[in-house]
């Protein structure tokens, strides 16, 4: 087998007798030389050589056409038809073809196109187009095995558009195409499993624009893609698995957009992506898409308007350069960038999409959920262990914020604590103070539940003595203040403690264990129970002290108590009140 890393050959035709495989024998022997750049000689192979008109004489009689281990000149379908009074697209049928370890050579275009080929296997397997421009356009390959693994593509053109490939394997592993244009166009291949493992693309745009795949597996898994664009747009894929995996998309631009991926796997794992454009706009799915631990270089990478609503999309561990991301308007059964490194702008404002996942993430610039243009529905959103050194746009209300963090099913108190106080950074350093205030009242709200949840867990002499005091807080710092976030809800709560004191001594007033007494003379003494109890919780409570009542009996450690609850609660709205204005 011959290397494929030659620059230039030489061939001499000598009259010698060559015997390939199959005690095939060829009449002369075609020595074909290899050259590296500097024009040092690296090595050389012996072919059977069989003219040209031989090789049309068998396609004219309906022999096979047995091309093993042959040197082929300026072999061409289309001067078969011209020479056989065809027109230049009319189908040439042949019964078998073979050309393993072959050497094609030609001036011009090494031609197989418009043939149609019986359901026999087909083998260019080790096969070498070393020059010209090769065409299997509109070729239909028959339903055996075609294998073109090892096979050496040197034209500055390899076109196999509008091939078909029927129910057999299809095969490139192992290929190495040369700076070319690769040219898949329109190809169908069939229902078989296609196999472009370990190929190398070389340098040239590589186009399988509208081809389709149908129920086979495909892999490109280890293939190499050189500095051109790689486009697969609006081609279709079935029922069988894809594999990108560990494949090098090189420097140019990455198009997948429109792709209709099927109901297969989708594998991008550890695939290495370059510094051209990446877009997955508007292509579909009904199974699952991973990236897992792909590298992504500089170029921007785009989901919107995916149709992924049956669909995970899974980027876990996946390292991104200075590229922007954007999920715009696309439709996802969840999201997942778990454990990644985002240096640029990620666009998550999705139409749909039940779970996102950013946990464990680190950010150093925007993530933007804010709706625009259509609402953002997402329901679960995880950022739990997330290193915020960048901002995350969201709305509490039309994001429904409390929700998406609240329904995790899979995240402690402790964790959904450490999101809302994520959340509660962002929105200050945005300047949405009101966002601010509802994410820090839930993450101290769930602080204290991780906390009361240890409390639990002590010994029941520990938790006699820790669960009044856990009560206690969440009486005087939630329900009276929300954490002094709320101004009005602690003139609430002070409104609520002035009445209830009021009435309790009025009680104590009836049941005589107590009494507020007039110190001013007889006219004073006319206001009645209830009037003197409001009237004395009312001068307590805001510590005003006129002297005209004084309590008597329980009233007293009473009025101690209120007036250090007025004080506190006074305090505390003063703290509310102004936090809220100054900002």
């Amino acid at each position: 087998m011959i290397q494929a890393g030659f620059h230039s050959y030489s061939v001499k035709i000598v009259d010698k007798t060559f015997t390939a495989d199959k005690d095939v024998f060829y009449p002369q022997t075609a020595v074909v030389s290899f050259y590296n750049i500097q024009g040092q000689m690296l090595f050389a192979e012996d072919y059977g050589h069989l003219p040209t008109d031989q090789i049309y004489d068998l396609i004219e009689k309906s022999e096979l056409v047995d091309l093993d281990y042959c040197y082929v000149k300026n072999f061409s379908f289309t001067a078969y038809r011209r020479t056989h009074i065809l027109q230049k697209k009319d189908t040439v049928k042949l019964k078998s073809l073979s050309a393993r370890h072959a050497f094609f050579d030609s001036e011009y275009t090494i031609d197989f196109s418009h043939l149609e080929i019986e359901p026999l296997d087909i083998d260019f397997s080790g096969c070498c187009f070393a020059s010209g421009e090769l065409t299997f356009a509109s070729t239909n390959f028959g339903n055996g095995s075609v294998d073109f693994s090892y096979a050496i593509f040197r034209g500055v053109v390899t076109d196999f558009s509008n091939s078909i490939f029927g129910s057999g394997e299809v095969i490139f592993k192992n290929a190495f195409f040369s700076e070319s244009l690769k040219n898949f166009q329109y190809t169908d291949f069939g229902e078989g499993s296609i196999s472009f493992v370990n190929t190398d693309f070389g340098d040239g745009e590589v186009s399988f624009l509208n081809t389709h795949f149908n129920e086979g597996d495909v892999s490109f898994k280890v293939a190499r893609f050189g500095n051109g664009k790689i486009d697969f747009h609006f081609s279709k894929f079935s029922g069988g698995d894809i594999s990108f995996e560990r494949t090098n998309f090189g420097t140019g631009e990455v198009d997948f957009k429109t792709v209709e991926f099927g109901k297969g796997k989708v594998n991008f794992n550890r695939a290495i992506f370059g510094a051209g454009d990446i877009t997955f706009e508007a292509s579909a799915a009904d199974g699952r898409i991973t990236f897992k631990k792909t590298a992504f270089g500089n170029g921007n990478l785009s989901f919107d308007l995916a149709e992924y609503e049956n669909t995970e999309l899974n980027l876990e561990k996946a390292t991104f350069g200075e590229c922007d991301i954007s999920f715009f308007k696309g439709k996802y059964a969840s999201v997942k960038l778990k454990g990644c490194h985002i240096n640029h702008y990620v666009d998550i404002r999705v139409q749909k999409c039940p779970v996102v996942d950013l946990s464990d993430t680190i950010i150093r610039d925007i993530i933007d959920f804010k709706p625009f243009e259509c609402e953002v529905d997402i329901d679960i959103l995880d950022i739990s262990a997330m290193r915020l050194l960048g901002l995350i746009y969201i709305d509490w209300h039309r994001n429904n914020v409390h929700k998406l963090i609240t329904a995790q099913k899979h995240t402690t108190y402790a964790e959904k604590a450490e999101q809302f106080r994520v959340l509660k950074e962002s929105f200050r350093e945005i300047g949405q103070y009101n966002d601010e205030d509802h994410s820090y009242v839930w993450f101290k709200r769930f602080e204290a539940k991780s906390e009361f949840a240890e409390i639990k867990q002590n010994y029941i002499w520990k938790r006699l003595y820790e669960l009044p005091v856990h009560r206690f807080k969440k009486l005087v710092f939630d329900y009276a203040g929300l954490y002094a976030t709320d101004p009005f809800r602690v003139m609430l709560s002070m409104v609520v403690a002035y009445v209830m004191f009021s009435l309790i001594y009025v009680v104590v007033m009836v049941t005589d264990t107590g009494g507020v007494v007039s110190g001013l003379g007889e006219e004073h003494a006319l206001l009645g129970v209830v009037g003197r109890g409001f009237y004395h919780s009312g001068i307590t409570f805001l510590t005003i002290g006129y002297g005209d009542f004084y309590p008597m009996g329980a009233v007293r450690w009473l009025s101690n108590v209120e007036g250090f609850v007025g004080v506190f609660l006074m305090s505390y709205f003063t703290v509310a009140f102004v936090r809220k204005i100054l900002r």
